[in-house]
């Protein structure tokens, strides 16, 4: 019997075995036995079936596949640019993968090793080698695809990896909590591998540009939140728990978020204007890094106009400003802006030194915000140096929010009324927003402690996610390790 028999036997049989399965939850009985529960239980169980019928069809169609001649041979074409030298086929091995369902299914396949050169002692040299057809078809984990895919979203998405372990449960996956975060661990580092080599092209001067940002009035923010990593104290393990004594010291992750707003000032979140959001735990000088990366794969020299707008942290103020002009932006159509919320904030604090009662102290903040907002800086600067006059104020610290308005005021970074008639944004909400969804609800918490490899592959690929840019980032993945030989 062919094999093209044989499955076609294999699909009747199985959907023979769904009919069978199925059929009792069709049937109606006794109608006073029904009710909101009993239709729910249906559902569930015929939900269960449909996904287990879905998982056994991959199997089949992997079965198929990888009997296939012509795939074998496309398999290896597609990952030549992987052997070396001393890389030769060796024989085949079986693999299991799952599909959803908890649908397993074990496949022979050839096995390819590069054969390293003979130590001086007289010991088997060790062979590194890859599956060709698993390393094709993005099938490395021994998963398929999808249910990589899927188990690594609701690992980067969910609050915990106990969380994404019951969501996943409802697409029929049933694995560990062990096996959900060493598979989320490793799609995430695949998407950062392709985060350093973008930038490595970029230092290259042969970084792929798109003209995404042509034409459109572009927003960049920057901010920082705060997470705790593992610092390990020595080498030494305990001798009871076998593990390394740690302290969780906290560390400031750097975000960034890249977006385009239309006339009205409005955010855009078409496919093609999409969002940019990514983060790191290196230093700012990383992150500057990061963020040129973006600016010129984007084309953000033919924008239309720009916004940079920040808090106060001076490295942005510092560094950002430059880069703008080395990436050839026009400065006649680049603002910088200090988010207004922050600057009010500083108000605040002077209220609080100024005035005793809370009426006052709420009255002339609302004054001193509402001057701030209308571009009357100079005015409420002379106003805030006249109580520096009453003795009997801490006038060190009103001295510190005058410098700070003064300075914003020099550095033009507090031109409300120009930013509010373009309609651009006058606060960082976009970026704190970032930071509340990337890193508080998901990497920041009581008893959180992060290694830093694990937390900045988290932290880039939840920035991806809540772009909006997560299928895109899938795709890229699922194809990275296809590597043909060069001609």
């Amino acid at each position: 019997m062919s094999f093209e028999n044989i499955v076609t036997n294999t699909l009747t049989e199985l959907l023979r075995s769904f009919q069978s399965a199925i059929a009792p939850l069709l049937e109606l009985g006794k109608i006073e036995d029904w009710d909101g529960t009993e239709l729910k239980k249906r559902e569930e169980k015929i939900r269960e079936l449909v996904i287990i019928l879905a998982g056994k069809c991959i199997a089949i169609l992997l079965e198929k596949l990888s009997q296939y001649s012509e795939a074998q041979e496309r398999a290896i074409e597609q990952t030549r640019g992987w052997w070396r030298k001393r890389t030769g086929k060796n024989g085949s091995r079986n693999w299991t993968i799952l599909t959803m369902g908890n649908v397993e299914v074990t496949l022979k396949l050839p096995y390819v090793v590069e054969r390293l050169p003979k130590p001086r002692k007289k010991k088997k040299p060790p062979l590194q080698g890859f599956c060709p057809f698993l390393r094709w078809l993005g099938l490395e984990q021994q998963v398929t695809p999808l249910v990589w895919s899927k188990i690594a979203e609701y690992g980067t998405m969910s609050h915990s990896f106990a969380t994404a372990q019951l969501t996943l449960k409802d697409w029929g996956i049933n694995i560990s909590i062990r096996r959900i975060q060493s598979l989320t661990y490793s799609f995430c580092k695949e998407a950062l591998s392709q985060r350093r080599s973008k930038i490595f092209h970029l230092r290259e001067g042969d970084l792929e540009k798109t003209n995404i940002l042509k034409d459109q009035r572009v927003v960049i923010s920057s901010d920082g939140g705060r997470t705790r990593l593992v610092e390990y104290k020595g080498r030494k393990r305990n001798k009871k728990t076998n593990r390394r004594p740690y302290k969780g010291e906290w560390r400031e992750p750097k975000l960034l978020t890249i977006y385009a707003v239309d006339e009205e000032g409005k955010k855009i979140k078409t496919g093609e204007v999409p969002i940019t959001n990514d983060g790191t735990f290196e230093d700012s000088k990383y992150l500057l890094v990061i963020l040129e990366m973006y600016l010129v794969e984007l084309g953000i020299n033919q924008a239309k106009e720009i916004l940079f707008i920040a808090d106060g942290s001076e490295w942005m103020w510092n560094d950002v400003p430059p880069l703008l002009k080395k990436l050839g932006c026009d400065e006649s159509k680049t603002y910088y802006l200090q988010d207004f919320y922050h600057v009010t904030e500083h108000l605040f604090r002077f209220a609080q030194v100024a005035f005793n009662e809370d009426n006052e102290k709420k009255a002339w903040f609302k004054q001193a915000r509402s001057k701030l907002r209308e571009g009357k800086s100079e005015q409420l600067i002379k106003e805030m140096i006249a109580f520096k006059k009453d003795d009997k104020l801490d006038t060190k610290a009103l001295e510190k929010e005058i410098k700070h308005l003064v300075k914003l005021q020099e550095n033009d970074r507090i031109n409300y009324p120009l930013i509010s008639d373009k309609k651009l944004p006058l606060g960082s909400g976009a970026i704190e927003s970032l930071i509340r969804q990337a890193v508080n609800l998901r990497l920041k918490g009581n008893g959180k402690f992060w290694i830093r490899h694990n937390a900045e592959a988290l932290l880039h690929a939840r920035c991806q996610w809540l772009a909006g840019r997560w299928s895109e980032l899938v795709d890229s993945i699922l194809t990275a390790r296809i590597y043909p030989a060069i001609k």
